[in-house]
């Protein structure tokens, strides 16, 4: 609390599904200015935006989480923008972050930033081992291009900038929209709907081996507020909760929590993505005190409950 009264913080994605949880908890810390701005008023991919947005706001941490992400299928049909935006945004953020004197900037990266076939559980060390996995490349590379500059600042400015590296995330609040939405949100609606339709089966993509680790949004708050108050490096740092679970058990996970009761089928001939997602979360509890506190099941409850009532309100 006593590090955040003093602090005039940025927060750039503020409206998006982690961005609103941060802001809320920033909210209850007592900022002495908080900043939220949404995308009508400072388009961050236009640099006179960016400039006007660090002179109206003046602030000491930048929290930078706006990005235009989505799942397989958005990721396979929108590559360009999804490369473009992010690392226009990013790059320049940062850079004028630097030029406007700002002290700390913290950039959020993403697991799709790893190779294809980096050894689990990943290690930030391993990073630069291979290419990432296809279908999300774009995405991950203009994110992990972040990366290279906060350590070029730091390099040739001696410029503060941190980078981390979370998980899947997934909470209330999430993106349901099944065009953009991630594998949890996207489980949830097909399998509450299908019960809703007396549905006896639902469709997955791939073949259900794929494993994937995932984050309770509120645990990666937690995460980031941390690190933006006790560290000051720009070595990236894994955000996870270092459980892994495989496609097809979470599709099963996701039907006990909605009630669904079908079968389940899963379609070979769409894509798998990345063969396996876990990470070694040791550096983030050595290097500022995060471990995750909230289990999956709990998580997922909370979500679905979530989603349950809002769909009903």
């Amino acid at each position: 609390m006593s590090f955040w009264k003093d602090q005039r913080v940025l927060v750039t994605g503020g409206g998006g599904f982690v961005g609103s949880h941060l802001v809320r908890r920033l909210c209850s810390l007592g900022c002495a200015s908080l900043a939220a701005p949404r995308k009508a008023e400072f388009d961050l991919r236009d640099m006179d935006a960016v400039i006007r947005l660090y002179l109206q706001t003046k602030p000491t941490i930048v929290i930078h989480l706006a990005s235009v992400v989505g799942g397989i299928g958005a990721n396979r049909a929108r590559p360009a923008e999804f490369f473009y935006d992010n690392l226009v945004m990013g790059t320049q953020l940062l850079d004028q972050a630097w030029r406007a004197g700002v002290p700390k900037f913290v950039a959020i990266g993403t697991v799709c930033a790893y190779p294809k076939f980096a050894q689990v559980p990943f290690r930030e060390d391993d990073l630069w081992s291979g290419y990432p996995e296809e279908t999300n490349a774009p995405y991950g590379l203009a994110k992990k291009m972040l990366l290279v500059q906060s350590q070029a600042y730091r390099q040739q400015y001696d410029y503060n900038s941190i980078f981390l590296l979370p998980v899947n995330l997934y909470g209330p609040g999430d993106n349901f929209d099944p065009g953009t939405s991630h594998v949890i949100p996207a489980l949830i609606k097909k399998c509450v709907e299908a019960v809703e339709q007396r549905a006896d089966r639902i469709e997955v993509w791939g073949d259900g081996t794929p494993t994937r680790e995932f984050l309770y949004v509120e645990d990666a708050v937690d995460a980031i507020l941390l690190a933006s108050e006790r560290y000051n490096s720009s070595d990236p740092v894994n955000i996870g909760s270092g459980e892994e679970i495989s496609i097809a058990d979470l599709t099963r996970c996701v039907a006990a929590a909605t009630g669904f009761k079908g079968r389940i089928e899963f379609d070979t001939s769409k894509p798998n993505g990345q063969p396996r997602r876990k990470l070694d979360t040791s550096r983030a509890r050595e290097r500022f005190g995060f471990e995750s506190k909230t289990t999956f099941a709990d998580g997922l409850k909370r979500t679905v409950d979530w989603y349950l009532t809002t769909r009903r309100s």
